[in-house]
């Protein structure tokens, strides 16, 4: 059972539609399931991010696009910030 609830931000809800559309939903699933269950399991390793995104942190989805997500350690809660590419 989660112990982490998650929330999206709208940018992430954007994000969703496009991950959908591009095939990686189901990928997707499978890390958002792992956040749910533990924010920072190290498989598949994830890696902090610094600049505009200090605080947050970025999963692999494929080769270009990222899961971009904060954790809110006193909520319980894993905030999807973003489900495309960082780098635009």
């Amino acid at each position: 059972m989660p112990t982490w609830s998650i929330r999206y931000t709208r940018q992430a809800q954007k994000d969703a539609q496009r991950i959908a559309q591009a095939g990686l939903k189901p990928k997707v699933e499978v890390l958002l399931d792992l956040l749910a269950e533990h924010p920072f399991a190290t498989t598949p390793t994830y890696e902090k991010l610094r600049g505009d995104l200090t605080g947050a942190y970025s999963r692999r989805i494929s080769l270009q696009h990222r899961l971009v997500y904060q954790v809110l350690e006193t909520e319980h809660v894993v905030k999807i910030l973003r489900l495309w590419t960082h780098y635009e």
